[in-house]
């Protein structure tokens, strides 16, 4: 499979945050640990190692055999799970919502991104165990963000009541996805295994992260990939500790702020603001921000309120009812996990950037944070119709308009680059504004405006004249816009709209497969897959 790497930079669909980091930029060192390169490992695994307890390491496999019970896996996941019961065994951890039918392709990169990883962190270091997790984000409660797919420029939605956290809705009503879903199929043996797997998942399950297990184990049971709820009394007991110092001290808010400030001055934006208490009451009905008002925590839009000595007592008799936002979401992660890494896009990099000082205040080991691997998937046709229209991998991220503008350049009969006469024009009124100081500097004015003007109509013409080769040039130019939309949609990157469904009709069981041979965990750039 040819692929070609291109710089995160060269994309420009990556903040400045994120390039920064992954060159390493001196004033980004103080908001994380690591960096994830393979020798900063060997620390890490001390750290983790000193500080997580057997006990948390007993009841996390506990906790995990019971989510596996009567659940089919394979050997190499069964094999994980027992590792995970020994000191020298370590997580790479990747998060993500439960997004109907895995959402964005990106979701698979994660994964993968978590695997590989574990695969060359057991070549250097064969004395431990690596074992890939994908944590389900079973709490979340915003069920607009997760309750679609999209596939072939269609939004595939599934329209039902939600309140509280989204893996304990029932999976009543995705009958119906599943069947404007097959309608939109084409006839095939890779469509028919989609519709098995969105019917074993959705329709054999009771809840959403019942199905979700299901759906991510098909996909990467093969690898040994261990899925977890963290949705669980015996796991929250675990974090209670850090629950009460949230409700009884509020540090997240103190530390997260200054951390912001700290970011905001060196030029860079936020992606959470910290709450005074960084918790919501979570039950089957309902999951809502507790807050502090004249010494009592009160539930939003509920009439539900308690003392201090009332919520201390809820907190050890009900754990299960403190679900963390996502300030707190990572440091519950990072308590229950014997995690070395975790594994998430740009705009998840950035908030984890605002989060080390909580973790320190905590006494909890920061992970090394790595970026996901981004792709761009390239069918064998589109490939060779970019090859015809002599475009290159790197001019499709100039976006389209100035593809387009370039390519027309380069095939037009005429010179349409005005950039000569330009460039002379200037040098002309060099000479004008040395004249002007050399007599009356009170004509410079006129001079500049002037220069404006005259710069101003060529680039006028030069845009007409543009305009005109793409009228002459109009099949080029559609066939251009075409084939950019299909790799773009709606101008985004293919990973973060398509779904992997689209290329699973074209490659089947060998995409997954293919995906991880080629993804290199720790290259640090955006690769082209021509498949």
């Amino acid at each position: 499979m040819p692929t070609e790497c291109i710089s995160y930079k060269d994309t420009n669909y990556f903040s400045k945050l994120i390039c920064d980091y992954l060159d390493q930029v001196s004033q980004l060192k103080d908001f994380y640990d690591r960096f994830p390169k393979i020798d900063n490992f060997k620390d890490q695994i001390i750290d983790k190692q000193q500080s997580y307890s057997d006990i948390n390491r007993k009841v996390l496999t506990e906790v995990l055999s019971k989510q596996y019970t009567d659940f089919k896996i394979s050997d190499l996941t069964q094999n994980n799970l027992k590792l995970l019961e020994h000191t020298n065994t370590f997580t790479i951890t990747t998060g993500h919502q439960l997004n109907l039918f895995t959402g964005p392709l990106y979701f698979l990169y994660k994964i993968i991104t978590a695997i590989n990883l574990c695969k060359e962190l057991k070549v250097k270091f064969p004395k431990y165990d690596f074992v890939p997790v994908y944590w389900m984000a079973s709490e979340d409660h915003d069920f607009d963000e997760i309750n679609y797919f999209n596939f072939k420029g269609k939004k595939l939605r599934w329209n039902r009541p939600s309140n509280g956290a989204v893996g304990r809705l029932t999976t009543e009503g995705l009958d119906a996805v599943l069947e404007v879903f097959s309608a939109e199929l084409p006839l095939g043996a890779y469509a028919d295994k989609l519709k098995k797997l969105f019917k074993q998942s959705y329709l054999e399950h009771d809840n959403l992260s019942e199905a979700t297990r299901f759906l991510a184990n098909e996909l990467f049971g093969d690898y040994g990939l261990v899925i977890i709820d963290a949705d669980d009394v015996a796991l929250k007991k675990i974090f209670a500790p850090c629950v009460e110092s949230e409700l009884l001290q509020q540090t997240a808010q103190t530390q997260i702020n200054i951390t912001n400030q700290k970011l905001e001055d060196l030029g860079y934006g936020t992606q959470v603001n910290p709450r005074d208490i960084n918790f919501f009451y979570l039950t089957d009905e309902l999951r809502e921000r507790i807050t502090l008002v004249n010494s009592k925590y009160h539930i939003v839009n509920t009439k539900i309120s308690f003392t201090k000595e009332e919520i201390l007592v809820e907190l050890k008799n009900h754990p299960e009812r403190f679900s963390p936002n996502v300030v707190l979401r990572p440091l519950y992660q990072e308590v229950i996990l014997p995690n070395l890494c975790y594994v998430g896009g740009g705009g998840e990099l950035a908030y984890w950037f605002q989060l080390k000082s909580n973790f320190e205040v905590n006494n909890v080991p920061f992970p090394v944070l790595l970026l996901r691997n981004s792709a761009l998937i390239k069918s064998g046709k589109i490939t060779e119709k970019l090859k015809s229209l002599n475009i290159s991998n790197k001019d499709l991220f100039l976006g389209k308009d100035s593809l387009i503008n370039k390519k027309v350049r380069q095939i037009s009969n005429i010179d349409i680059d005005f950039s000569p006469q330009i460039k002379h024009l200037q040098e002309q009124f060099k000479a004008l504004y040395e004249l002007a100081e050399q007599t009356d500097a009170s004509f410079l004015g006129a001079v500049k405006a002037q220069e404006v003007k005259q710069l101003k109509g060529l680039k006028h013409l030069e845009k007409r004249l543009l305009k005109a080769q793409k009228r002459q040039l109009k099949d080029q130019v559609e066939r251009m816009a075409e084939h950019y939309n299909l790799l773009f949609p709606n101008g985004n990157l293919q990973e973060r709209v398509s779904n992997f469904s689209e290329f699973y009709l074209e490659y089947g069981d060998a995409l997954v497969p293919e995906l991880l041979h080629v993804l290199n965990p720790l290259a640090g750039e955006f690769v082209v897959l021509d498949l």
